[in-house]
């Protein structure tokens, strides 16, 4: 088999196991939407899932779908300040974790300026902070595997619409530490995908927190949440696809940093950089120009 020439044993090593070992999953948000689809894929392919969620009534539900001795359930809110230790220690019980599937997360929705500084902290402790709480927790063990991270932000990762700025700055956020990540474990054999969904059927859009614009607003925010609202049935693709890209970036040798997954989000997501590109090359002259001296 041909080998990369940057990192000559990882991907062999990684093969390897995933064929003649048995591996292990940590998904967080495995309770609902895409973690519960990947949740239940992963326990189909024989592996053991540590299933991280919030609602004791669906993790219930999953352990009784799952094999015996398949899966550990831990009811936990990712932002309690025992979370990491939780976690950390459910790894060690485990004995090895090969996958994680970083993907709780909530919306907010509203203006900028009308998010109060409540709202504002809360989307950041579960999105971000939460997610660099579960990173520590996992990572010693997934070294040792020369494992895989999967992060789940969103085609609005990259780019931002009226009234989605502090999600998306949250999913930014994600996307560069993601990246960062990537660089700094490349030596160790362990290995980050950044995944983001377009519009998917999950209960995202009705579980959201929207904050109604104002008069200011209504001509930006509100259009566009009431455009939104106003979307048929099948501009909502199958949250399947998304299952599915995770559990085969789960095994490619080389995965990609970042993965769109469906045509909405290539398609705005293309958008968004060719339209920086451009505004790049615009102003490259401003840019470079020595500064002006004033007197």
């Amino acid at each position: 088999m041909a080998v990369s020439a940057t990192r000559p044993c990882i991907a062999c090593t990684a093969q390897f196991r995933s064929i003649f070992m048995p591996s292990t999953w940590l998904i967080t948000g495995a309770t609902s939407g895409f973690g519960r689809l990947v949740a239940e894929r992963a326990l189909a392919a024989g592996s053991h899932v540590i299933a991280v969620g919030r609602r004791s009534d669906r993790l219930a539900e999953l352990a009784q779908q799952a094999p015996a001795g398949q899966i550990t359930t831990v009811e936990l809110d990712l932002t309690a300040p025992q979370a990491q230790d939780v976690l950390a220690d459910t790894v060690r019980a485990a004995g090895r974790l090969d996958v994680l599937v970083n993907n709780a997360g909530y919306g907010l929705f509203g203006a900028v300026e009308q998010i109060g500084a409540t709202e504002a902290r809360a989307i950041f402790d579960t999105n971000v902070l939460a997610n660099l709480a579960v990173l520590r927790a996992a990572l010693p063990a997934l070294r040792a595997a020369q494992g895989r991270v999967i992060q789940t932000s969103s085609l609005i990762g990259q780019f931002s619409w009226p009234s989605s700025g502090l999600y998306a700055a949250s999913k930014a956020a994600v996307e560069l530490i993601s990246e960062a990540l990537n660089h700094e474990l490349a030596p160790t054999g362990v290995t980050v995908t950044i995944i983001e969904p377009g519009t998917f059927a999950t209960e995202f859009a009705t579980n959201l927190t929207v904050v109604p614009p104002n008069d200011v607003y209504a001509p930006t925010v509100g259009k566009f949440l009431s455009d939104f609202s106003q979307l048929p049935p099948e501009a909502f693709g199958d949250p399947n696809a998304v299952a599915n890209a995770i559990m085969t970036v789960a095994t490619l040798p080389e995965p990609p940093l970042r993965l769109a997954v469906g045509a909405d989000a290539v398609e705005n997501i293309r958008a968004s950089l060719r339209s920086r590109l451009e505004e790049l090359d615009r102003w490259e002259t401003l840019s470079i120009a020595p500064a002006q001296q004033t007197v």
